[in-house]
């Protein structure tokens, strides 16, 4: 990081509880200093350059991997809800059943129409196949034959629509019982029992979430990431890289989330309402701890630092003119050092 005037790479600073001796020193200016009064007692700390992975703290919110609005795809009164509230689903697994009386009904009727489409291109074919060496012979006219090879074709087009009637029936009597889209945990039923569904619109009738892994959407300033990428440009920062970074969960209540996990992406715009990007982190969620919408703080690695100097938080003072620590000379001697103090990764600032 960049100081004021900076800091050699080995120095020695002093460090004490600047409360304390400010007011110390405030009382003993304003009573008189006694011969017998002690000097308040400081440390000294050598700092030097060191390696440090810069880390930044982000807010974010859970969201679901995939999520599936179950909907009622077929009209009819909701006969059983199957599944119970709140639980783990499998695809496929049936949620609700739907009348299938109408549907069972209108798939008999296309049986039917494909039996008789079938019986009437058989005919068809017989007669033109007895057709044929009869005109060869002229015992038939040829307008005779040509209309049989027509009734043989329109034969077979009554047998493909009534078999493509029959797929349809086939496919809506399946919708008459409603399976889940994908795995997950499914939500509150949204109909009950008896319920009319799908009537002009596909009625929603439940949610599945999946929730391991689950997203992480966090968002930073475009000032920080500009800040960051010239960092990274001018070489004074290196990127960790978007597979080898870690991100860190601290949950609502304080707590830190016991699984790490990692960056996915950053997004490609500013977000003009807020001047934010949207990074994207995944996280593993077996116990399901984490829920969609809920608040949490990331703690994701960025860059790092080769020649980093990081002294401890009470080594630094500050007031209107800035940030400014103590250093020891080589002669021994306290000098006050204006510096810049641009993140404190735990107790220790980065200056």
């Amino acid at each position: 990081m960049t100081s004021v005037r900076r800091i050699a790479p080995v120095a020695a600073l002093v460090t004490m509880l600047l409360s304390l001796a400010g007011c110390g020193e405030k009382n003993a200016a304003a009573q008189g200093a006694g011969p017998g009064m002690p000097p308040p007692e400081v440390a000294v700390v050598t700092v030097a350059q060191e390696r440090l992975v810069m880390t930044t703290e982000l807010p974010g919110r859970i969201e679901a991997t995939r999520t599936a609005q179950v909907r009622a795809r077929v009209p009819g009164i909701v006969q059983k809800r199957v599944f119970q509230e709140g639980s783990e689903v499998k695809a496929g697994d049936v949620l609700f059943r739907i009348d299938p009386a109408p549907f069972q009904a209108t798939f008999n009727s296309t049986q039917a129409a494909v039996a008789k489409a079938e019986a009437n291109l058989a005919q068809a074919n017989l007669k033109a196949q007895r057709y044929k060496p009869l005109v060869e012979t002229n015992a038939i006219s040829k307008q005779e034959y040509d209309d049989a090879l027509t009734a043989q074709k329109q034969a077979t087009a009554e047998l493909a629509a009534a078999k493509a009637s029959q797929d349809t029936a086939r496919l809506n009597l399946g919708y008459a019982t409603v399976t889940a889209p994908i795995s997950g945990r499914i939500g509150r039923a949204q109909v009950t029992e008896g319920a009319l569904v799908g009537q002009g619109e596909a009625t929603p009738l439940a949610t599945i979430q999946q929730l391991d892994p689950v997203y992480v959407n966090l968002t930073q300033s475009s000032a920080e990431l500009l800040q960051l990428r010239r960092a990274l440009a001018s070489g004074s920062l290196k990127s960790v890289g978007k597979d080898k970074a870690k991100v860190k969960l601290v949950t609502e209540d304080g707590r830190s989330y016991p699984h790490d996990g990692k960056l996915l992406f950053s997004d490609v715009a500013v977000d003009e309402s807020t001047g934010a990007v949207t990074l994207r982190a995944e996280f593993p969620n077996p116990d399901r701890m984490l829920l969609p919408g809920l608040y949490v703080r990331a703690r994701l690695e960025q860059a790092v630092s080769e020649n980093a100097i990081t002294v401890p938080q009470q080594a630094v003072q500050r007031d209107a003119s800035g940030a400014s620590v103590l250093v020891v000379g080589a002669d021994g001697k306290v000098a006050l050092q204006q510096v810049k103090a641009d993140s404190s990764p735990g107790d220790r600032w980065v200056i």
